[in-house]
């Protein structure tokens, strides 16, 4: 299993959030996580990130236990996390904002063309033009 969630609770404060998640995603497997606002969502996925630890159960990825592991160690495990929203400078072309965001590592913009080849036909566009979904890439 690449990535295994059991009986997983956690907590904001006093306030107990998810209440024994279990999730176990297989390589190459895709999975939608789904329900209406307020029913733990976003909490999994940021539990299983390290940004929001459990106070008990366990994560595992790759057979390693990463529960108890910061968010950035967490990452550099190969586990990523999107987050929502479209965070461009909207007055920039798209390749300003790629090149504006960038870090070292793998990740050039070279790289970065490869994978959403929309936004290499793009790189001269204003990024308030893109879609929403272009925005979100």
């Amino acid at each position: 299993m690449l990535l295994e969630v059991s009986k997983v609770e956690t907590f904001y404060g006093a306030s107990q959030a998810l209440f024994g998640v279990e999730l176990d995603v297989a390589e190459g497997e895709v999975v939608a996580l789904m329900g209406r606002n307020g029913m733990g969502k976003t909490t999994t996925i940021r539990s299983i990130m390290g940004l929001t630890p459990a106070r008990s159960g366990s994560v595992r990825f790759k057979g390693s236990a990463i529960e108890k592991r910061s968010p950035h160690r967490i990452a550099r495990l190969g586990l990523g996390l999107v987050p929502e929203g479209r965070r461009c400078f909207p007055n920039l072309t798209v390749e300003e904002n790629l090149v504006a965001a960038a870090r070292k590592g793998r990740w050039t913009l070279k790289s970065v063309n490869e994978l959403f080849p929309r936004l290499a036909e793009r790189r001269d566009q204003m990024a308030r033009t893109l879609s929403g979904g272009e925005q979100q890439m």
